[in-house]
């Protein structure tokens, strides 16, 4: 067999999954191993997801979407990849379509614990793990939680840690999930993709980006007036900040207004900042936090 130095062991946990309602495809891992999400994820909007680890062969992500999207199911998609891989005892991968179909391999030589659990509409797998709880409070948080694909993920990602995780400790983490035109602006496909790439909790960190990520680019939802107390603080808060030279002003339009747009365009809330006399909620907490 061909020989695999020991620095490409890409020992994790990971999940795999598709939305076949919302069209969401994507992955999330965790790892002992800086930079994982540069290795494990591969996904394409409306073909599928791929995660390939352990001794990870990259070319499984390209060349796995490839065959998808040629129409081979996820089982006949592994089969082509590990059928010519001299190294394949010590792969392991995961195929999800678009449509929610899944299958996954573990090689003989993956070192224990190591294996997959195929759920609905995902895989769940890892090696050199704690234990197969790990897999497997992964799988059934995942088809328990709600909300959107990035959250059940991460979700997911959450309670395998708390089962056990890798066994050798955390390093990084990484969630990444496409969906048809739900890029920034619209202009591409890649609706979430955020990286940990060495932090000593880097799923608690992931979610912690995860909430600036839905700060940053989901829409607006809620609004308060500009008036009374949630006038006041604004003011009070822009003057802290130097962007006010005092809080004596009666009336928003003016300098008030002027200070608050500053703030929210330097701050990247774009979308959120409205000319109405009004401001984001979510706006309004993130000011008042700084």
């Amino acid at each position: 067999m061909k020989q695999v130095s020991k620095h490409k062991l890409v020992a994790t946990f990971s999940i795999a999954a598709a939305d076949p309602a919302t069209g969401e495809v994507g992955v999330a891992v965790q790892s002992k191993f800086l930079a994982v999400g540069s290795v494990v994820p591969w996904v394409k909007a409306n073909v599928g997801a791929v995660a390939t680890q352990s001794w990870a062969n990259t070319s499984y992500g390209p060349r796995g979407l490839t065959l998808l999207e040629q129409g081979l199911s996820p089982e006949e998609v592994i089969e082509e990849l590990v059928g010519s891989d001299e190294g394949k005892s010590l792969r392991q991968v995961a195929i999800v379509s678009a449509n929610g179909e899944a299958a996954a391999f573990t090689g003989a030589e993956c070192y224990d614990w190591a294996g997959h659990k195929i759920g609905r509409h995902h895989s769940a797998q890892g090696n050199i793990l704690v234990s197969e709880e790990t897999v497997t409070a992964m799988s059934e948080t995942f088809e328990r939680a709600a909300g959107t694909l990035a959250e059940r993920l991460i979700e997911a990602l959450a309670a395998a840690q708390q089962a056990g995780g890798d066994s050798r400790g955390k390093q990084s983490a990484a969630v990444y999930v496409q969906q048809e035109s739900a890029g920034y602006g619209g202009y591409n496909d890649v609706k979430v993709d955020l990286r940990v790439d060495d932090h000593p909790e880097p799923i608690d960190e992931l979610q912690r980006l995860y909430k600036l990520h839905q700060l940053f680019n989901s829409p607006s939802e809620n609004f308060l007036a500009l008036e009374g107390d949630v006038f006041e603080e604004v003011k009070r808060k822009l003057a802290e900040l130097a962007l006010l030279d005092h809080t004596e002003y009666p009336a928003y339009e003016g300098p008030v207004k002027d200070a608050l747009k500053t703030f929210a365009l330097s701050e990247n809330f774009d979308d959120r900042w409205t000319e109405d006399n009004q401001i984001d909620e979510q706006v309004y907490e993130f000011l008042l936090a700084k």
